[in-house]
């Protein structure tokens, strides 16, 4: 009995031993592999416009419409005072600045080119470089991919605009001939120092555009207004104002627009160096062709040729037409007369930008 219980006992611990060692040679579970999950992209910078950009601009396209606005149906002396009021109100530097804002607006309604600069912000470091670039040197962005298109639309834009002020002075200025026939065009203007006076006084200060015009063209800028501006390709070399409106819109495409460090940069590339000057030489010219013009019809040429046609010209200039020769400041007459000879005696009018 003895030796079977102990024989019994042995087997148990065998078995027992042997069930241990087969549970240590197991194989153990895997440790679970940590699933990697990359970070989304960084989303892009919205596109924003430096809000005087879109102020300047609508400023300008507010009186480009009032000067285009203006007709040759003169019946009397203060109709044709009042047409000078209208077409004289600007000053040729925020003129010239509006003409940038404007064409940064159009240049803007290119999808190809905003499409093209947006490709360069999903790399922070390179989005800042490039804006940089652009700041220092705005002609940098006529490399860039869309810059042919986006430069014809600035192009066609001030041409337009240019063009219809033109066309306005071109009428105005063939009635001071026409207009003669009637009595009241040969009488001698009254006060007229007082007249030139308040003339100069105007050309100080552009009106603000109404809010519809600023939002108008906010929307076209941004792109939530659809864009009937049909985009070609113009080569350079082009003119500063053009390369200026595209350096705007490419800051505004990298979402520049809204930061307080760029505002300088904005307000930089608005003024034009050189983009007054033919403004300039519209409102000498104007100054002194009303400083000798005693009939009426004389004020309907002065208002005509170069309030109308010479800024009409200097906007079609800015774009990036061949610069024209303006006319010498002197007023229609059917014989000589002192205002005749004494501004015939004036020296030759300089070319734009001379």
């Amino acid at each position: 009995m003895l030796r079977n219980h102990h024989r019994r006992a042995a087997v148990l611990g065998a078995v027992c031993i042997a069930a241990i060692s087969l549970g240590s040679c197991e194989t153990p579970a895997p440790e679970p592999v940590p699933v990697v999950v990359a970070p989304p992209p960084a989303p892009l910078p919205p596109l924003t416009v430096f809000p005087r950009v879109i102020e300047q601009a609508a400023a300008f396209e507010a009186y480009m419409n009032r000067a285009a606005g203006i007709t040759p149906s003169f019946t009397d002396g203060p109709s044709v005072a009042r047409s000078l009021t209208i077409a004289a109100a600007y000053e040729p530097r925020q003129l010239a600045t509006g003409a940038v804002a404007y064409g940064a607006v159009a240049a803007l309604q290119d999808p190809v080119f905003v499409e093209g600069v947006r490709a360069y912000t999903r790399n922070p470091t390179q989005r800042a470089n490039i804006a940089a670039r652009i700041a220092a040197d705005p002609a940098y962005i006529t490399g860039f991919p869309g810059a042919s298109s986006a430069a014809s639309l600035v192009a066609q834009a001030l041409d337009r605009e240019g063009r219809r002020v033109r066309l306005a002075g071109e009428s105005v200025k063939q009635s001071a001939y026409s207009v003669q026939r009637q009595a009241w065009s040969k009488a001698t203007i009254p006060n007229r120092e007082e007249r030139l006076a308040s003339v100069k006084a105007l050309g100080t200060a552009l009106a603000p555009a109404d809010t519809p015009t600023i939002e108008r063209l906010r929307g076209l800028a941004l792109g939530q207004t659809p864009s009937a501006a049909t985009p070609a390709s113009l080569q350079p070399p082009y003119t500063p104002v053009v390369v200026r409106s595209m350096a705007i819109a490419a800051l505004s495409a990298l979402g520049y627009g809204d930061d307080p460090a760029f505002a300088p940069s904005f307000d930089t590339l608005l003024v034009e160096p050189t983009g007054g000057s033919c403004l300039n030489m519209s409102k000498l010219n104007l100054n002194q062709c009303l400083a000798v013009a005693k009939p009426w019809y004389e004020d309907v040429f002065c208002l005509g040729q170069h309030v109308l046609i010479d800024t009409g010209q200097c906007m079609v200039q800015a774009g990036n037409a061949p610069p024209p020769a303006m006319a010498a400041a002197v007023v229609p007459v059917a014989a000589p007369t002192a205002a005749a000879t004494a501004a015939q005696a004036q020296p030759a009018t300089p070319k734009p930008g001379s």
